[in-house]
Formats: C-alpha cells, structure tokens, sequence
C-alpha cells in the first residue's frame, strides 16, 4: 500500500508512533521507516535537520545509503527547500543546478519543509532511482500528510 492509496490509514499510523514519544530522534526514525515502507520506488527516505549554530543542515535518522553529512542552506535541492520554505520537487537532479549527489544512483528528489511558527526547522528528503517518480497528486499529498504529522512533534 501506498500514501495516496489509504492516507487516513498512514497518517494515523504515524500518529500512533509519536504518541505520547517526546523523543525527536526516536520519533524522526519511525517515521523515515514508515515512509520508506509506504513509498515504493524510493531509494532514500530521511530528514535533515537544522543547524543555526553551522550554518547548514545536519543529516538526521534516514532509511537508505550512507548520506551527506551536512548540507549548506543554499546548495542543492535540500538547501533550496529550505531557502524558499517551500516543498521542492525535481523531476531530474542531474538538471537541478547545484545539485549535491549524495547517492549517484537517485533521479529524482522530493523535498518537504517542516515548519514550526513559519520557521523551518527541519527537511523530508524523498530520492527516487527513477525520473519523475512524483506524480502532482503525490507531492501534495506528502506534504499534506507530513504537515499534519509534524503538528504533533516538537522541536
């Protein structure tokens, strides 16, 4: 099953995952394994965290290959994310200029910001081996779903 197939289903399994968890670092590891269950034809599934103190992102619990570290707020697709507040999705990373190839096997990459009080204060990251894994209709309802998740986890 897929996101778009039961998103009810999945949103209330992620809820139930941080119930009542006040740990971030638990809570961010459930949720990039429950997104990479959910998600078929991804490569790489986690989160990047900010740091006000370097300057950049910090890479956070992911499922998938090993990842770039730290991230700098302007560069790449991850940095754009962040820049703009804005979800990002490219349908070809080798097009996106700036690009940073963590995984040289990706193609396509989805980026969700999460927000708190309009700050953002950390990243979904979303890699697929194939172009254009994304149809509209997904990258709105991932960000939907991860809005509604990140309502209930602090920061």
């Amino acid at each position: 099953m897929n996101i778009l197939e039961n998103k009810t289903l999945f949103i209330e399994q992620a809820l139930s995952l941080v119930y009542e968890e006040n740990n971030l670092i638990t809570n961010l590891s459930n949720l990039s394994a429950l997104y990479k269950e959910y998600l078929p034809d991804t490569n790489w599934v986690g989160f990047y965290l900010v740091d006000h103190e370097k300057n950049n992102l910090a890479l956070g619990p992911f499922q998938g290959k090993v990842a770039c570290t730290r991230i700098p707020f302007n560069k790449g697709v991850c940095g754009h994310c962040f820049t703009t507040k804005e979800t990002v999705y490219v349908e070809d990373v080798h097009k996106f200029p700036g690009h940073i190839a963590c995984d040289s096997a990706s193609n396509s990459e989805l980026v969700i910001p999460i927000l708190k009080k309009n700050t953002v204060v950390a990243l979904l990251d979303i890699d697929s081996t194939k172009f254009s894994r994304f149809s509209k209709a997904e990258v709105c309802t991932f960000s939907e779903v991860t809005e509604k998740i990140f309502e209930k986890i602090e920061f």
